[in-house]
């Protein structure tokens, strides 16, 4: 029996590995109008943490021929994690782990500095760290190009945010295997420009669709064709965003790594350390052709390559290696993925509820979070088991240290 279930539809076919985890109807809806899109490739395939989507659901494996959609890629181009293998062992570690919460938050810029504003600006308030002025060299020309053609696609704070953690379900953690080896592992992207990226394009697109009288069956869905000018720029300002958000979460690492060796000066770190994304749009072969693989909330899983899928705050999280599974294109989930909006979450639940999610994980605890709670997750056990043909579990993680936005 195969791994996924098959959906018919007026489109392609799409591919679900969702065995014991429903998909939402708005979600079922979205998949079906990017499956009637024109320049889908073979099918779309679907991860077990499918939910809705700005224009494409999160958790879905969207390839095509010759066109792309910057909304399927989203706003937070090159989001991913990454994880770093340490020499700490749980008995290593003091009976409060508070104060190493704080020194993190300390060495990291997150959140929003305007507490209760609606902004994201957490930035670094003095000099950034040298690694990050390091980054920042080497990314500065690329950024600079892109929007000296397109100067309403420039960031306020232009590469300020390099090396932040921002907010919403970017975290940073240390983690135990179950081994007992201390991990820190951490979820951030290409931040405000990347951002900024985004928006602009998905506008730009949404304009050329009405000057071409286009209809789609999404306003989100709008696209650039390969050999327009829209499509060039576009995959250049993508294809940085995706190195930014690689530098942004190597320049976080290395700063939570000298918090930790303040604590244990004699931490190393061993061979096992991955920094994956799942928000991006690659050029990619699959079924015999060259062609453009978006994952949205979706990671590469080829044959023998690592990666990460997180649990929530309160639940479990695993590093795998990919089967390489064709019909999937290669692909695994990125997380346990929402089972309800931010909004509903906090509806739903209490801080007091939130406590008793968490505990036994140092993290914050107040009403800020509740959307983050993990009751607002799918089971993170039923999408694994979902996705057994996709990839297998290298090491199992339980998070002792979370730090949020």
């Amino acid at each position: 029996m195969s791994g996924f279930e098959l959906i018919e539809g007026e489109g392609k076919p799409i591919k679900a590995w969702t065995r014991g985890v429903p998909i939402e109807e708005s979600a079922m809806k979205q998949l079906h109008n990017v499956a009637s899109l024109p320049f889908i490739y073979k099918h779309v395939a679907v991860m077990p943490d499918v939910h809705w989507g700005i224009g494409a659901t999160v958790g879905s494996v969207i390839p095509t021929l010759g066109a792309i959609v910057p909304a399927a890629v989203g706003v937070d181009i090159g989001c991913g994690m990454m994880a770093v293998k340490t020499s700490i062992r749980a008995e290593h570690l003091p009976d409060s782990l508070a104060g190493l919460r704080s020194a993190i938050e300390a060495a990291v810029p997150h959140g929003r500095t305007d507490h209760g504003g609606r902004n994201d600006v957490g930035a670094w308030p003095g000099e950034p760290p040298a690694s990050a002025k390091a980054k920042w060299t080497e990314l500065e020309a690329g950024y600079a190009s892109i929007v000296a053609r397109h100067p309403k696609a420039a960031h306020p704070r232009g590469l300020g945010h390099l090396g932040t953690l921002g907010t919403g379900n970017h975290f940073i953690e240390l983690c135990l295997d179950e081994g007992g080896a201390a991990w820190v592992m951490l979820h951030s992207g290409s931040r405000g420009a990347g951002n900024r990226f985004g928006t602009y394009f998905i506008e730009r697109a949404r304009q050329d669709m009405r000057r071409w009288f286009i209809n789609l069956p999404d306003q989100d869905l709008a696209y650039f064709p390969e050999g327009s000018e829209g499509f060039a720029d576009y995959m250049e300002a993508v294809n940085w965003a995706q190195q930014y958000a690689l530098a942004n979460r190597e320049v976080m690492m290395g700063e939570v790594l000298a918090v930790l060796r303040k604590h244990f000066p004699d931490l190393a770190t061993t061979e096992m350390a991955v920094n994956c994304h799942h928000n991006y749009v690659a050029r990619e072969r699959h079924f015999g052709k060259e062609v453009f693989v978006t994952r949205k909330g979706a990671v590469r899983a080829g044959l023998g390559e690592l990666g990460i899928i997180p649990g929530s705050m309160g639940a479990k999280s695993f590093i795998v290696r990919g089967k390489g599974n064709l019909e999937s294109f290669c692909t695994c989930s990125h997380g346990a993925g929402r089972v309800m909006s931010r909004n509903e979450a906090k509806r739903r639940f209490t801080v007091e509820d939130h406590i008793r999610a968490t505990e036994g994980v140092e993290c914050r605890k107040d009403a800020e979070v509740i959307d983050e709670t993990p009751m607002a997750y799918k089971d993170i056990d039923a999408v694994m088991a979902a996705q057994a043909d996709l990839v297998e579990i290298v090491h199992t993680l339980r998070q002792v240290v979370c730090v949020k936005g």
